[in-house]
């Protein structure tokens, strides 16, 4: 008779095991949120706790099969082989669903980055376009412009790193299938505004250029006039060129 029960424990903990396998590694997931991302990552951890919980039973059932076949060897032999099957599929199923779980961590990890950084460029933008503003609502003095050009070129030395890490983090994320079209947009988004804001600091730059040669061209006229006056002046009162100032000559 209790052959019998523990033949009927070890078809249970296989059965069970066949139904953990289909319920939690054959099933395809399609992670389009991140609700659905963080709800499959919730379940996994439940999954693997639920399985390292039967470790305990597992234990159980390999010391009640040693202990029968001590003392009836024929039933006990028979036992400790469908036994050795239980544990190969256990520990198969305790690994795979170990690594599936900790695959969605580390995707679910992946996206709080990919999120932190965009966090952090969107600050810097932020604070980039109102560099951007203030340059352009100035009163047209050189001064105060260039001030404000060199202020804002600070900023620009902002490093590219985050850049980099949220193309790369995205990049992962949309190549596994993983929230595709939400970071699809957001990246999209960032990039339109890094790429607006680039040319509208470019226009300021040329602006600003322009802004410089034409305060120098009107000081170089400024002083041809002033020379012009003087020459005239030398002319009207007949000096004679020697008399004039070396510049003057």
């Amino acid at each position: 008779e209790k052959a019998v029960n523990l033949k009927k424990d070890l078809a249970e903990m296989q059965e069970w095991m066949t139904q953990a396998e289909e319920e939690y590694l054959e099933k395809d997931f399609e992670y389009k949120s991140p609700e659905e991302l963080e709800n499959a990552v919730e379940e996994m951890k439940r999954a693997k706790e639920d399985v390292l919980q039967k470790e305990v039973r597992v234990k159980i059932l390999k010391d009640n099969i040693k202990m029968l076949a001590t003392k009836v060897p024929s039933s006990g032999q028979d036992l400790a082989t469908e036994l050795n099957v239980v544990l190969e599929n256990y520990q198969l199923l305790c690994n795979r669903i170990r690594g599936k779980c900790h695959t969605l961590e580390e995707v679910w990890s992946c996206w709080i980055e990919l999120l932190q950084y965009l966090d952090l460029e969107t600050a810097w933008l932020n604070n980039l376009e109102e560099r951007v503003q203030m340059t352009g609502n100035l009163p047209d003095k050189l001064d105060a412009i260039n001030d404000a050009l060199e202020s804002l070129e600070s900023v620009l030395r902002h490093p590219a790193d985050n850049r980099t890490q949220i193309r790369e983090l995205g990049q992962t994320l949309i190549d596994g299938g993983i929230l595709d079209d939400i970071i699809s947009e957001k990246l999209e988004a960032f990039n339109a505004r890094y790429e607006e804001l680039s040319h509208l600091i470019t226009l300021e730059q040329q602006l600003q250029t322009m802004r410089e040669t034409d305060h120098m061209l009107q000081v170089l006229q400024e002083s041809l006039g002033d020379l012009d006056r003087q020459l005239t002046s030398y002319l009207t009162d007949r000096i004679d060129a020697f008399q004039m100032p070396q510049e003057a000559q």
